[in-house]
């Protein structure tokens, strides 16, 4: 198969993605398997992959945008093309990418069918137990910058209350309360037990809270998300970290408007649901370009695209989460692959033009049936 890395944000003014969505290495992986690699000149600068580290691992790099979206059977991205990137691809052309497409609406989904591509969506690639092993690495690392990010709004020179995260003798640590307890919740809370801080995670799902009470020995304090105990926790939180997620579908509000008057003026939210349109009301008001923002006198971080501040190591981390379905594709192709992985066909949004995803649409037509007329 021929598979393309291009330039992320190629032609999109203000957009700060610096991801690769394949590191040197793993490409040199798939041309050991027999796969040709196109990779956009630049691609991986901003993640310090230079053309060369590419062309050592086997890959062919060119030089503009049109040739490796219009060759490759297989397009690797961090974000979703654009409309005008969608109109370059070759109708039958599969592109892997976070497409969020929840929080697009139906007109954009149209276009998509109308290129007859197959879109594949990290963000819903599900394994059986209902794990999400794409999206997990990106999670992971959210939640572990969680603490660094939060510490660094808290602090005087950015507008935040004016306080150390683990306290001082005498001196109370932050307050910081987590609401949601999956992959994103468990290492933000594991994050700032480590500062010192006093940790409380939220969560609608008993066994999750068990999970967390067990990992940390009953040093994070546990409660169930009602509206009640939002309301009381949101009130006194230093930080509020929202990890909400419904897979695939756009996140539910949990945290309202009021809530947020109510908390201390220089405190500071994380809502890292903001690719799935945030969990807090006040994210939601600010419109899909996010950023950090001050709102009710407390301090917002929506970005969309987090790991990207760490633009490496989070390239390394998407890259070997990649792997396996990749090398799969290039011994079986993607049709093969996808009829025999039922983790791949539920990550597809569209197949070949179809409309083959119930986040998408409420009639998604047969993608088992897809596959076998094929």
């Amino acid at each position: 198969m021929w598979f393309g890395i291009p330039k992320e944000c190629e032609g999109q003014p203000n957009c700060e993605e610096k991801r690769v969505a394949m590191s040197p290495a793993g490409v040199r992986e798939l041309v050991d398997e027999g796969a040709q690699v196109l990779v956009e000149s630049g691609a991986g600068a901003s993640a310090g992959f230079l053309d060369e580290a590419y062309r050592k691992a086997g890959a062919t790099v060119v030089y503009t945008h049109e040739e490796v979206l219009g060759r490759s059977e297989m397009v690797v991205k961090i974000g979703r093309p654009n409309a005008q990137e969608l109109e370059i691809l070759q109708p039958g052309t599969g592109v892997m990418a976070f497409w969020h497409l929840a929080v697009r609406g139906e007109a954009f989904h149209a276009l998509i069918a109308g290129q007859k591509i197959t879109a594949l969506g990290y963000e819903i690639i599900q394994e059986r137990d209902g794990t999400l092993p794409i999206l997990k690495v990106s999670s992971e690392i959210a939640g572990k910058m969680a603490p660094q990010i939060a510490g660094r709004l808290l602090e005087t020179t950015s507008g935040g209350i004016g306080i150390l995260m683990g306290g001082a003798p005498g001196i109370p640590p932050a307050d910081v309360v987590i609401l949601g307890a999956g992959t994103i919740g468990y290492h933000a809370a594991r994050g700032f037990l480590g500062m010192g801080c006093s940790v409380y995670v939220l969560d609608i799902a008993q066994t999750r809270l068990e999970s967390i009470d067990r990992h940390f020995n009953g040093r994070v304090v546990t409660a169930h998300a009602t509206k009640e105990n939002l309301e009381k926790f949101t009130a006194f939180a230093d930080v509020l970290v929202g990890a909400v997620l419904v897979p695939g579908e756009v996140a539910p509000i949990v945290v309202t408007l009021d809530m947020v008057q109510k908390m201390r003026p220089g405190s500071v939210i994380l809502d890292f649901s903001f690719d799935q349109g945030g969990c807090v009301e006040t994210t939601r008001l600010q419109g899909p370009t996010g950023g950090v923002f001050v709102r009710e006198g407390v301090l917002h971080f929506a970005v969309p695209n987090c790991p990207s501040y760490v633009a490496r190591t989070s390239s390394h981390a998407l890259t070997y989460a990649l792997l396996p379905f990749l090398k799969r594709m290039q011994q079986k192709g993607l049709k093969d692959t996808m009829r025999f992985w039922p983790r791949l066909q539920r990550g597809c949004y569209t197949y070949e033009g179809h409309l083959v995803s119930h986040y998408i649409t409420n009639d998604p037509d047969d993608l088992s049936k897809l596959l076998r007329e094929g």
